[in-house]
């Protein structure tokens, strides 16, 4: 899996990595016997959603674990959850960045947990056999519902409970597979009695959604909170007092084949994803239009790896 090139030596990353090939990680969920024992299998495959905020982290994992000496393969861009994660439950992909809540959902449909902790614990007894999260991300990117702010000050919302208030239909938009997914229109309607028709809009809170909720074809739409055209557009994100909509960090998905000296590579990446990290590293994206390579390349660079 892993070259026999000599080692970048990259700060921070590396002193983790090459620390952990001298001992035996103690962590109960790591998996593999390190990048040196003579298991040429191949690349590690990582994967991500067809979402430029989740091509970002996953490239960052990617030059990450090149520098140290990984041979990587990159699958980017490969479709939404329902597409994506039987790929990885068949051992397709071996490293993902996925988001606590949600994945916790598809795995685990009417748990309880709401709280990151609770999420993060929850999705350790939850993820299939061979397969662990590794380290959490401080960084979020959070489901929610947003409305623009003509039609939260038209309606006095703050909360998605204040959608009971409004008299006129609501229509929710989002991509297609939200219709079914426990935040759209049912779980709507069941955490808080509000009905809503469903419009979709396959740009994952995108511009057309954004200017959907302009022209009025939509009242709300679901957005995620860490893209920058939040605040470009003064789109209010109505707080969740039910807690419809999980915590949601940034949290690796790893194989059997993702070792401890790698699984180490990618816990020091996630301890210094912030949520405002991740935001800058969208906003690039979308202001900028870099691509992946690009903002993953100068993040590594400007966080001494």
């Amino acid at each position: 899996m892993k070259l026999r090139s000599p080692l970048v030596p990259i700060a921070g990353i590396a002193v983790a990595a090459l620390a952990l090939a001298g001992c035996a990680s103690a962590d109960p969920l790591a998996g593999g016997e390190g990048a040196d024992d003579g298991d040429d299998g191949g690349a590690i495959v990582i994967g991500s959603q067809d979402y430029y905020s989740n091509e970002i982290v996953a490239e960052i994992y990617a030059q990450a674990l090149e520098a140290v000496g990984y041979e990587v393969q990159r699958d980017f861009r490969i479709g939404q959850r329902e597409v994506y994660l039987p790929e990885i439950e068949a051992g397709s992909i071996d490293l993902f960045p996925e988001y606590s809540g949600p994945v916790l959902q598809y795995w685990e449909p009417d748990t309880e947990a709401r709280l990151p902790d609770d999420v993060y614990h929850s999705l350790v007894g939850a993820m299939p056999e061979g397969l662990r999260p590794l380290d959490q991300a401080p960084a979020t990117d959070q489901d929610a519902y947003a409305v623009t702010r003509a039609f939260a000050e038209e309606w006095n919302l703050t909360t998605i409970a204040d959608l009971a208030n409004v008299t006129v239909p609501l229509t929710l938009g989002a991509n297609s597979e939200a219709e079914s997914r426990p935040n759209g229109p049912q779980g709507l309607a069941s955490a808080y009695g509000v009905e809503a028709g469903f419009a979709p809009i396959e740009d994952g809170g995108g511009p057309l959604t954004v200017k959907a909720l302009e022209d009025g074809d939509i009242q709300l739409a679901i957005v995620y909170t860490s893209d920058p055209s939040i605040a470009e557009n003064d789109l209010v994100v109505l707080e969740d007092p039910e807690g419809l909509f999980l915590a949601s960090h940034i949290v690796p998905l790893a194989s059997e084949r993702v070792d401890d000296e790698a699984a180490e590579v990618i816990n020091a990446l996630s301890a210094q994803l912030t949520a405002d990290e991740l935001i800058a590293l969208n906003a690039r994206s979308v202001n900028e239009e870099l691509p992946a390579a690009t903002i993953a390349t100068d993040w590594l660079a400007e966080h001494g790896a």
